[in-house]
Parts: C-alpha cells; structure tokens; sequence
C-alpha cells in the first residue's frame, strides 16, 4: 500500500536530478537578462533628437503661412464683414453674431433633439403583420414614402456636407448647417429602424430610388444641383458661379425640403391620426418638426443672399426660380397619383394636387415671387395645426410636446 511516506521518498529521489535542469534554466534567464542590457546599452538613442526635431520645427513655425488661406484671419472680425457668401472675414470666428435668427435656430434644433428607437413601434408591428390590418392601398403608401424618404434625407445631407457647406461664409450659418446634417442622419435612422422594425425587404425599399419611376424621377431632379457645386473647382465670387450656388439653394430647401416631403407627410400623419401606424406617424412628425426648421432656415438664407447681392436677383433668376419650383410641384402631383391611385385617408390624388398647388404658392411668396394658383386653398386644415409653428399642438398624445433635450422643446 502507498504511503505518505513512500510519496516523500519518491519525491526526495527525484529532487537531486532535477536541480541541474534548474540551475540550467537559470543560467539561461541571465543570460537573456545580460544580453538585453548590452543592446539596450549599445542601441542608439532616438528620444533626443526627436525632441530637438519637434522643437527646432516649432521654432521655425510660420504663422502667417498658416493663415494664408484665411483672408482676414489676422485681425479680428468686425460684425459689418460678415457676408453670407463670399465673406473675406475669418469664417472660424462664430462671434460677434449677424444673423441671430441662424444662432437662434441652432439652438431650438439642438434643444429638440430625438432619437428613432425612443418611440414604440409595437402596435405598427402587430398592425403590419396582421394580414387584414392594412388594406393594399395603405400599405403601398408606407412602403413608396419610406422607399422615396430614406433616399431623399441622404441626398440632402450629402448636399450640406459634400457641396453647400464650403461655400456658405457665416459661421452662425454654418453651425446650424452642421446640426441639420445631423438631424438628415437621424431622420435616414428613423427610416431604417422602421423598416426593420416592421421586417420589410431593406434592399426593396432602399432601391425604390432607382427603381420606381414616381420617386426615381424627384431624386434625379435634385442630384444635378448636388453635383455642380461638388466639383472642387468650383468657387463662388463670378455672377454666374453665385447664381449656381443660389439655385442649389432654391432647388434643396425650397423644393425638395420645401414640396417633395409634402405629399408623404400628409399621407403618413393621415394614417396616424386614424390610429393606425401610430409610431411610424410619431416618427414622421419628429422628422416634420425638424424640416419645416430646416425650409425657414434655408429660405432666410436665400433672402439674405438676394438681400447682399441684388445682381444676383434679375428677371432671369426669377423666372428660373419660379420654373424650378413648378416642376417641382409636378413631380409632387405625379407622386400623390403614383401612391394614391384611388381614394385613400379621407384624400386623393386630386386634393393632394390641391394642396401641393397652396404649398406651392406659399414657397413662391417666400422668395418675393407671385402665386401661380391665386385660387389654390389648403384641403387639409388639420396638416395646418401641425404645421403652423407657433401652436404647440400633441397632435397624436404622444411625446413629441413633452420630450425635450436640454431646453423646452417648442415648434418654432
């Protein structure tokens, strides 16, 4: 039988083989240790020069060549230099503000901050999935707005960032374009947490840009804008460069902002106010918020543009301006027909054609244009309550009154 005895023993016969593969190891390791030293010794040291390097080029620092691109950044900035375009006073200088409506809405877009997955699509789920809780018609509807509203959003953020920020020169101006950017990439979040939410095809609606002639045909109009001033050879300062910039303007926040959005918004808070989709129409009135801040913004800068450079304002801008808009409300009419081939939500195609010719008349005279449909009236009186700005109306008993973000949320 095994005893701790005999384990002990055993453990004392092996102890005095093992001690020379021990001291071997050991011999090893210091070896290693005597090694290190001699390189880290004899290696060349590069701390001490780098810090001379770092320090000569800094005392060689030029500051003006710093600044040569910054026409006027080497004194301060006096409020009369500041220019909505073409401004040679340094743009990195936020204060002393000119254009205190832009500041102001900075922050009103900043204290009304959302974000998509705050609000419960649950019910829009049991509702979509149940195969009599939406007729066709009501379903095509959601599907055509999400397709044409996923695109259009992504198309106005690249605007901003890829071709009309570098040439807005106001700061204040500037900051509100970032939030905006922003806010186009939450509201392209919504759109995509809907669609998932809801189990669609994502590669269906995502494409229906391309392939639904109704919504190809609006994104098409808009991109040429998007492109002429993407071109980095592209500055303003000639009449006609400042006129391409003034078009991109008109076509982006008085069309595609401005008549584009409208059809959808109507037919998405109509379903809402029906009950049915509630948190798709929740979203949609977030986003609602959001544009018609984004249309008074866009259309002020427009005016303070003409307002500095009245060259740029002759008959023919005009006449082009005003063409640019009817088109637009063309393509909106061609829309609600494509979505709303029948009756649909206390509306049709007729009385959206209607409403877009009011909305219409409303973006002309908001440029200093006459009205092309002296006799068009606003069908929808409740789309009105939401969108007059300076009522605080909960139009569906959701959050969209109550939630705020570091100040008290408001429409205006």
């Amino acid at each position: 039988m095994l005893t701790w005895d005999d384990f002990n023993s055993e453990e004392k016969q092996k102890t005095p083989e093992a001690e020379p593969a021990k001291a071997q190891v050991a011999m090893q390791q210091t070896a290693v240790v005597e090694e290190d030293a001699v390189t880290l010794a004899t290696k060349p040291s590069v701390s001490t020069g780098s810090i001379n390097d770092v320090s000569e080029a800094l005392d060689n620092l030029d500051i003006e060549k710093g600044l040569e691109e910054l026409e006027g950044a080497s004194s301060r900035v006096d409020v009369d230099q500041k220019q909505m375009i073409n401004c040679r006073a340094d743009v990195n200088q936020l204060v002393p503000f000119k254009y205190d409506w832009a500041w102001q809405k900075y922050l009103d877009g900043s204290a009304n901050h959302w974000m998509p997955q705050e609000i419960n699509m649950t019910a829009d789920v049991a509702l979509w999935k149940d195969p009599n809780g939406l007729t066709e018609d009501e379903r095509r509807i959601v599907m055509r707005n999400l397709g044409f509203f996923s695109t259009a959003d992504s198309l106005v953020a690249n605007n901003i960032v890829l071709s009309l920020y570098r040439h807005i020169t106001n700061p204040e101006c500037r900051q509100y374009l970032l939030r905006q950017a922003l806010e186009e990439a939450i509201h392209t979040h919504a759109y995509q947490y809907v669609i998932e939410s809801l189990g669609m095809d994502e590669g269906e609606i995502f494409n229906m840009y391309k392939e639904i002639p109704s919504v190809a045909r609006k994104a098409a109009w808009a991109l040429p804008f998007t492109e002429s001033l993407a071109d980095q050879n592209f500055k303003t300062g000639s009449l006609e460069d400042d006129k391409t910039l003034l078009r991109n303007l008109i076509a982006f926040y008085c069309v595609l902002e401005g008549i584009f959005f409208y059809c959808g918004f109507t037919q998405i808070l109509s379903m809402g106010n029906r009950n049915k989709m509630t948190g798709t129409a929740e979203q949609f009135q977030y986003i609602l918020r959001d544009e018609s801040m984004h249309v008074n913004f866009g259309i002020d800068m427009i005016n303070q543009i003409k307002l500095e450079n009245p060259q740029l304002w002759d008959e023919a801008m005009q006449a082009e301006a005003r063409n640019m808009i009817l088109q637009g409300t063309q393509l909106e009419i061609e829309y609600a027909h494509d979505t709303m081939p029948g009756g649909i939500l206390g509306m049709n195609a007729e009385s959206m054609s209607d409403y877009l010719k009011f909305i219409a008349n409303r973006r002309l005279t908001q440029i200093g244009l006459e009205e092309e449909f002296p006799n068009a009236t606003n069908p929808f009186p409740w789309m009105s309550e939401i969108m007059d700005l300076r009522k605080e109306k909960n139009f569906f008993e959701t959050r969209v009154i109550e939630y705020q973000t570091g100040g008290a949320l408001s429409w205006d």
